[in-house]
């Protein structure tokens, strides 16, 4: 799957794309696929049932992968399949059938980001050729946690190289360890990252639900592009041990799914206390089974704000929140608008030399953790290995932002304190909380459009609402809000910390109220038709 002669043969498609998908699209019907837009809980009913067994739905995620993301429209979004995926599903189906099950993800096959560390035959790279030596020691604790509740770990899924924190001139979607992800709405279109290839296999059916991971919107914006769920937890609800890092203060793993429900499930499960990472301390008093919170009624006597700041970025974008609005008045809410915060300009300067310092540190203590054997010790190693590969490692961009994290000191700095400060008191005390007193949600459209692959000049990214709830640490979640030209529109849902339940009810009532997702169609490219 990730060998030289299969990422050959997937550069050499890159320029003939277009006419490719034109002629073998025809053949792609979605028609044709079983477990098309299947949930969760319609998968367990098969499996309950005796319609399909894990094995055979395993095996048509495979083949399906084989069809849409290796072939056909080629979308580039698996990094690697897992080879042991088989044989899992195997042994869960045998534990059913002595009549044991081990809750709702019994066999369910789940895709992982590939910065996320598995102790199996599959490596963790964060899409960088310079980690590909060997794979982690052991499982990362959400994963021996999806492995605990039933999950077939199907595969992991390309990403950002390093989520995104590499260049600053990057293509989203693009590692050089498996090239360019595409967008399954318009092929020629962007991801968006760092999550980009877990919102394109949700989005494409390749795989129940995944596992992304964000440190400033990289859950959010592909969950926007790909017109999927994508829940950003409260930073703590969710371990990190065992994740590739670029913030200790920002980074948490999240859901990617097709539904709320299918969101909440996957949250339920990696949720939880983890001594490896003392974020995580006490909150098994708020993580919960956040199922019971699917209400579609959840907006009555409800107090919803309106994030007006992040409205005018495109016209389809606003005119479409207005419409959610008025819906989520007629639902029971009360709406308050608008709900201004101070802007981010006052603190995006400060971010991003937290995100410096945070990154040089992590990653050190990481790649500390591979083991003595593990070539890439330091961030400077990979600066070198980059430095030496450069013909395969940075064909379209360079490393300019390792290179400013591999100068910075440690995180006792006074530039880095002072930064940290300042981004707590922008985004939380004087933005969120401010905002959210006596509010239970506010919304805003996540981001407008997605933008087309630029391998020359890089992201034309236009700018989402992200950033208030990922520097605050507090949860967001984006669901499906309607497209335009074909392409994905998402609304997001921002709360205090700790009120996942609340959000995740109010984002199941607007879901169920609309029902506006349908499966892409692995278009060429985006428009009118």
């Amino acid at each position: 799957m990730d060998n030289s002669e299969a990422s050959s043969r997937r550069r050499l498609t890159n320029h003939w794309l277009p006419v490719i998908a034109h002629y073998i699209l025809p053949s792609m019907s979605n028609d044709t696929f079983p477990l098309l837009e299947k949930s969760i809980t319609d998968l367990q009913e098969m499996m309950l049932n005796g319609e399909r067994t894990c094995v055979e739905i395993t095996q048509l995620y495979l083949d399906r992968i084989s069809a849409v993301d290796e072939n056909g429209p080629s979308l580039n979004s698996v990094i690697e399949v897992n080879p042991d995926a088989l044989e899992i599903a195997k042994g869960l189906d045998a534990e059913r059938a002595a009549g044991s099950t081990r809750g709702s993800l019994h066999g369910i096959p789940i895709m992982i980001k590939d910065n996320i560390d598995t102790g199996d035959k599959m490596l963790t790279t964060a899409g960088s050729l310079a980690m590909m030596a060997a794979p982690a020691p052991k499982d990362a604790f959400i994963v021996t946690k999806l492995r605990e509740a039933g999950a077939v770990i199907l595969g992991k899924t390309n990403l950002s190289e390093w989520a995104n924190f590499r260049s600053t001139r990057s293509s989203s979607g693009w590692s050089s360890r498996n090239g360019q992800t595409r967008n399954a709405y318009a092929l020629d279109r962007n991801t968006s990252g760092s999550s980009s290839g877990s919102g394109v296999a949700v989005a494409a059916s390749l795989c129940a639900a995944a596992i992304g991971t964000e440190t400033d919107g990289s859950i959010v914006s592909p969950s926007a592009a790909s017109g999927i769920v994508g829940i950003k937890p409260t930073v703590g609800l969710v371990s990190r041990s065992g994740i590739i890092p670029i913030s200790e203060t920002q980074d948490t793993a999240g859901p990617m799914a097709r539904t709320v429900a299918d969101a909440a499930a996957l949250l339920s499960a990696i949720g939880g206390s983890d001594v490896e990472d003392d974020t995580t301390a006490g909150v098994d008093n708020y993580h919960t089974d956040y199922t019971q919170y699917l209400d579609a009624n959840a907006f009555q006597g409800k107090k919803i704000g309106i994030a007006r700041q992040f409205f005018g970025r495109h016209p389809e974008s606003d005119k479409q929140m207005e419409q959610a609005i008025a819906l989520i008045k007629s639902l029971g809410a009360e709406i308050i608008d608008p709900i201004e915060m101070p802007p981010r300009k006052n603190w995006a300067d400060s971010e991003f030399q937290v995100l410096l310092y945070e990154f040089k540190d992590g990653l050190n203590r990481y790649l500390e953790s591979r083991g003595p054997d593990f070539p890439m010790k330091s961030l400077a190693d990979v600066i070198a290995f980059n430095d030496a590969n450069a013909d395969k490692v940075m064909p379209i961009f360079g490393q300019e932002i390792h290179t400013m994290a591999q100068e910075k000191g440690d995180l006792e700095e006074k530039e880095y304190l002072e930064a940290l400060l300042n981004c707590i008191e922008g985004s939380r005390i004087n933005g969120l909380d401010v905002a959210l007193e006596g509010l239970d949600a506010l919304i805003a459209p996540t981001r407008g459009p997605v933008w087309l692959t630029d391998h020359v000049n890089g992201d034309s990214a236009t700018a989402g609402c992200s950033s208030y709830p990922a520097v605050s640490g507090y949860p967001h979640i984006t669901l499906p809000l309607g497209y335009t030209q074909g392409l994905p529109l998402n609304i997001s849902f921002m709360g205090r910390p700790w009120e996942e339940d609340r959000l995740i009810a109010l984002a199941y009532a607007f879901e169920q109220a609309t029902l506006v997702r349908k499966a892409p169609e692995f278009r060429p490219t985006s428009g009118i038709r």
